[in-house]
């Protein structure tokens, strides 16, 4: 297993648990900017899955810092970060079996991965 710290640039609604999160969709730092690198579905509990949508949503934007692909999706800014454990990288370039820990305080900001090049 792996852990690394990723940004949080949206969400996908549960639609089994009203008012909480299905996935949280992540994003690493590339070149000047940010690349999507999956979702993360699991590793939360129904309370904290209800106070991420809660979160989030203060944050939501009509403009997506990256391309997600999907639908009824919820696009915010990359305002929080999330500590989360992954297997391995996909050959499309996305975590493998990842597993949400927690947030991480804004001061650990500064670890969030960065592609390579």
């Amino acid at each position: 297993m792996q852990s690394d710290t990723f940004a949080i640039v949206g969400y996908e609604p549960s639609t089994a648990l009203p008012g909480a999160i299905a996935s949280l969709l992540l994003a690493a730092r590339y070149r000047d900017g940010w690349k999507y690198v999956g979702s993360v579905g699991t590793g939360f509990k129904h309370d904290e899955a209800r106070r991420l949508k809660k979160q989030l949503d203060k944050i939501r934007t009509r403009v997506p810092v990256v391309s997600v692909p999907g639908k009824n999706l919820v696009m915010t800014g990359p305002s929080f970060a999330a500590e989360i454990e992954y297997r391995a990288w996909t050959h499309t370039g996305t975590l493998r079996h990842p597993s949400f820990k927690g947030l991480r305080e804004a001061e650990d900001w500064a670890e969030i991965y960065r592609l390579p090049e």
